[in-house]
């Protein structure tokens, strides 16, 4: 006679909720990888298919310049990577801190403002400020540079992010899609009544530090729009240049 009896346990069966429950790691692993890459692949494909396309990087001054120009008594001295704290606290929606050697100089113009617009990009009627200040509020004619129609060169500064947000009405992203220009495509600015229409020649990468941006060349009427590249990030400048286009 047996003395033990084994009696098997019904099956539990797995309710439709408790497997969800069971795919969520792999759901929030997916979902990390995904805005890694939405994040990343503006910059890389910037590195790789943009960038070697556009003339080839200068850099003329060293980071040491920069760090001395912008440190003081009550700033970061004493820190032992000096260099590399001031760098990281540059506060780029202000336009004098993009090149802090050479600071804007007063334009002498009865005109404080102007517009500009490039229909290939959507933007249209962007807001310009001779000699201002705030990247967040608008684009800035660098001070000193030359006025627009006049012989010389204009330089606009505009902020940019990441592609994905840009927005051709809110200026800390209207650069942003910068890179897309190539030549022969057009920049309209109205400046004191009057409608002037450059046409781009050239797209140029340049380091942070390259001051050769803001020299003058009078043999013409020049136009330089600057923004940060990689989009996203503060590594490099990009400058499109462009000239009046004659009637």
């Amino acid at each position: 006679m047996a003395l033990y009896v084994y009696i098997k346990k019904p099956v539990k069966r797995v309710s439709f909720f408790s497997r969800g429950l069971s795919f969520l790691p792999f759901i929030f692993i997916s979902l990390g990888l995904a805005i890694i890459i939405w994040v990343a692949y503006p910059i890389v494909s910037f590195q790789l298919f943009v960038s070697p396309k556009l003339a080839s990087l200068i850099r003329p001054i060293p980071d040491e310049v920069i760090v001395q120009a912008m440190e003081n008594e009550e700033g970061v001295l004493g820190v032992e990577n000096k260099a590399e704290a001031i760098l990281s606290q540059v506060d780029y929606t202000k336009a004098s801190n993009w090149f802090p050697q050479k600071p804007p100089e007063k334009t002498f113009s009865q005109e404080k403002e102007y517009t500009l617009s490039i229909p290939k990009l959507g933007i249209e009627h962007a807001l310009v400020i001779i000699g201002g200040e705030n990247l967040e509020n608008s684009l800035i004619h660098y001070g000193g540079t030359g006025l627009p129609g006049d012989w010389g060169k204009t330089v606009v500064f505009g902020h940019s992010v990441l592609p994905q947000f840009f927005n051709p009405k809110n200026y800390r992203t209207i650069f942003s899609t910068l890179p897309q220009l190539e030549k022969k495509d057009k920049i309209f600015i109205n400046f004191d009544g009057i409608t002037y229409i450059y046409e781009i020649f050239e797209l140029r990468v340049v380091a942070p530090d390259d001051i050769s941006v803001l020299e003058q060349k009078y043999d013409s009427s020049y136009l330089s729009l600057v923004t940060c590249v990689p989009p996203g990030t503060y590594w490099k400048r990009l400058i499109v240049k462009a000239r009046l286009k004659k009637i």
